[in-house]
């Protein structure tokens, strides 16, 4: 198989043909790097790339395992050829990847093939500590040592191969102290089961690489989840578009093709490919990816519309005012990958922090070695002792301090109906200190309400629900679900019609019906200057104004009182407009909210918010939320969130109630402490225990013991966890009418 240093001419011109030109000379590209795995392997891969000649900026993104790289001069710098020098092959990132990572696939058939092993030493130890006779204990080490062989094999290469790739290249990472951990504690058990040896510790060998693979599954998992939300974001942009030709021909082309000026055709059904102006036609399109608001939006001559938008209704002729990489969607995809850049800082200090923690056990067993040899000069007594001290430091207590919390505390929240889709998310959830809501479908049902029916005629509400029956617009199917269920006597309507972004209309008895946009339902001059909103008018005539109200999410108002007694400040960010913001708000007794903002809007205030030290909890639910859910410190949404707002969000509520807001944060906080308390006694444990295994007061065997008790000790402080037990009462509060008095701003 030829390497891509073989081909490094080939490449680099396909490096410069897939870079995108930033100005001034400046180009930016994009490289898959499968093989990151840890902190250390990107400060290799970031280091080693600064350091060549013209490259003034990389970064990599762990969850995507994609280095963005900026360079600038007339050659193109040999990227790949240095990655595969560094020992981190990669390739040029294409958007159209959207594979599952096979690494995940192995780390969980590696952990299987652990777990199977470990368990089945375990059982076979407890004969030979009941004391088995010579034959039988004899017997039952070898099956040992072909169990722990066979996990030494199959799942250790995780740890072996990335500890041998990282020494053969004269840098080291946190998994050579780990193997060498593993081959020292299955050597001396091997050496001792060959010898005949009264004890082997075959299953503190095993039992260390299958604790080991949880966590990197969990870590995993977490990765795979943030790509996959951006994977869902590209799948919303169009492969390609209907261009009209200067000769009135037509041309299907793909989007990366489509230049600025291009006039495009969009049937209904047809998602927008970038950022245009209509120049001709009317329709109505779903923005929800833009401004999260479910009601379709009217656009006619000279509307702007933006990329990833979809066509509803009317057939649309626009010009195209960007290309692909400059239009809406496209600045969303960077949101989101800035925003997993930003969050990989936590995964970094981790990293570091667990980095830390095997070489200083491991330098602490090489010098009991040492010591033991200096003061016996036996041999096997030092190897035993400081094999000892090695397993009874095990970090596995320290190591399920924080995964087993999060199994406790991910039970609890699923039994109140709160997925969580990010462990770390619970930890993250507890240090919040402000919150952000979306307002539309997640502080409201997104469901509609006749407001003012007692002041309406029963025969006009009657002929408005059975026009509205024949539209999917919210209105519309507020006053025919009114009508249905209220009896009345529904007329018999005739040539319907309905006209996209402004209403239905039909004929009752010969006479013209209208309901919808008052500026199209009324004649002018024959209703006054103030007729606006929802009106049903009979030849241009009003016959009645329609106010509607906007429900409160079940369990929104005591979720608030929860949140704001717990000392959290809540904000409302939304895409709707200001009077249907300020209403909500109003209900809600909130105070700080802004409305018409766009995805990069809310994200700019949730940077500010963390600029002053903030902490924010962002709750939303539409595709405009996504970025905004990647960007705060922690994020939930609702199941009937958009599919790119689930993947985004560290948890998702399934319940229609928003008490699950209030029950997630309660349970975090108290795991959180669990945790806390769980460091403590894995380090306390430690402090304790290493000493006396230096001193040669115990055995491999009392070690492992010591080990799996003090992991017990860990798992039983975690069962505490009392919170999320009490579910929250619901309400069934409605937000008052959206014809409420002006209320004034605040920001």
């Amino acid at each position: 198989m030829t390497s891509p240093a073989a081909d490094m001419p080939f490449f680099q011109d396909e490096i410069r043909l897939a870079s995108r030109a930033l100005g001034g000379g400046l180009y930016q590209t994009d490289i898959a790097i499968p093989g990151v795995r840890c902190a250390g392997c990107i400060r290799t891969v970031e280091s080693g790339l600064l350091a060549m000649p013209g490259v003034e900026y990389a970064r990599v993104n762990l969850s995507t395992k994609r280095a963005g790289v900026r360079w600038r001069g007339e050659g193109t710098p040999a990227l790949l050829e240095t990655l595969e020098k560094l020992g981190f092959p990669g390739h040029i990132f294409r958007a159209e990847e959207t594979r599952k990572d096979p690494e995940l696939g192995r780390l969980i058939r590696a952990l299987a093939v652990a777990g199977f092993s470990a368990m089945n030493i375990m059982l076979l130890s407890v004969s030979v500590w009941s004391g088995a006779d010579a034959a039988t204990r004899h017997a039952f080490h070898w099956i040992s040592a072909s169990l722990a062989l066979l996990c030494l094999l199959y799942s250790g290469r995780i740890f072996f191969l990335s500890a041998w790739s990282a020494l053969k290249r004269g840098r080291t990472n946190m998994d050579v102290p780990i193997s060498i951990g593993v081959s020292l504690a299955f050597g001396l058990s091997l050496y001792d089961t060959i010898n005949n040896g009264p004890h082997a510790y075959f299953d503190a060998a095993t039992s260390l690489i299958f604790f080991l693979l949880i966590g990197r599954t969990l870590d995993r998992l977490m990765c795979e989840k943030a790509r996959a939300a951006v994977e869902g974001l590209i799948q919303l942009a169009p492969r390609g578009a209907t261009v009209l030709q200067s000769d009135g021909s037509r041309k299907y082309i793909p989007v990366a093709e489509i230049e600025p000026g291009m006039q495009l055709l969009l049937v209904a059904g047809d998602r927008v490919p970038v950022d245009a102006t209509v120049k001709d036609g009317r329709s109505e399109l779903d923005r929800a990816i833009a401004t999260g608001e479910s009601m379709p939006q009217p656009v006619q001559t000279g509307s702007k519309i933006q990329a990833g938008t979809l066509n509803l209704t009317g057939a649309l002729t626009v010009i195209a005012t960007a290309r692909a990489e400059d239009s809406f969607l496209a600045e969303m995809l960077r949101l989101m990958a800035a925003a997993e850049d930003g969050r990989a800082r936590y995964r970094r200090l981790a990293d570091r922090a667990a980095s830390l923690y095997s070489p200083l056990v491991h330098t602490a067993a090489l010098l009991t070695f040492c010591g033991w040899m200096l003061a016996t000069g036996d041999v096997h007594r030092s190897v035993t002792i400081a094999i000892a001290a090695l397993i009874i430091t095990c970090p596995c207590a320290l190591g399920l301090a924080v995964p087993i919390v999060q199994v406790v505390a991910t039970r609890r929240l699923f039994e109140n109906g709160i997925m969580v889709k990010d462990g770390s998310g619970i930890e993250r959830l507890a240090e919040i200190d402000s919150a952000v809501f979306d307002k539309t479908g997640t502080l409201t049902s997104g469901d509609m309400r006749l407001a003012n029916e007692g002041d309406l005629d029963p025969e006009a509400l009657a002929i408005a629900g059975t026009l509205g029956a024949h539209s999917k617009h919210p209105h519309s199917q507020a006053l025919a679900a009114l009508v249905d269920g209220g009896g009345f006597k529904k007329p018999p309507v005739t040539d319907v019609r309905e006209e996209a972004g402004l209403g239905v209309e039909g004929r009752i008895a010969s006479k013209l019906y209208r309901l919808g946009r008052a500026d199209w339902a009324l004649s002018p001059g024959l209703n006054g200057p103030t007729a606006t909103g929802t009106v049903l008018a009979s030849e241009g005539t009003s016959l009645a104004v329609f106010h509607f109200k906007e429900l409160l999410r079940p369990g929104a108002s005591d979720t608030i009182a929860l949140l704001r007694a717990a000392g959290i400040p809540i904000e409302i960010l939304s895409g709707d407009n200001a009077p249907a913001v300020a209403t909500i708000a109003a209900s809600l007794t909130i105070d700080h909210y802004a409305s018409g903002l766009l995805p990069g809007q809310k994200v700019e205030r949730l940077t500010a918010l963390a600029a002053a030290g903030r902490k924010t909890l962002m709750v939303g639910d539409g595709l405009n939320d996504a970025p905004a859910l990647a960007a705060a410190h922690v994020s939930m949404a609702p199941v009937t969130a958009a599919d790119i707002g689930r993947q985004a969000a560290d948890f998702v509520f399934l319940r229609p109630g928003l008490e699950a807001v209030a029950t997630a944060h309660a349970v975090a906080t108290e795991a959180g402490k669990l945790v806390r308390q769980n460091f403590g006694l894995a380090i306390l444990y430690n402090v304790i225990a290493l000493p006396i295994a230096i001193l040669g007061h115990v055995t491999p065997l009392i070690a492992a013991l010591a080990m799996s008790s003090s992991s017990i000790i860990v798992v039983a402080n975690a069962l505490r966890l009392k919170a999320g037990k009490q579910r929250l009462r619901r309400d069934a509060d409605f937000a008052p009418a959206m014809s409420a008095p002006t209320i004034n701003w605040k920001r």
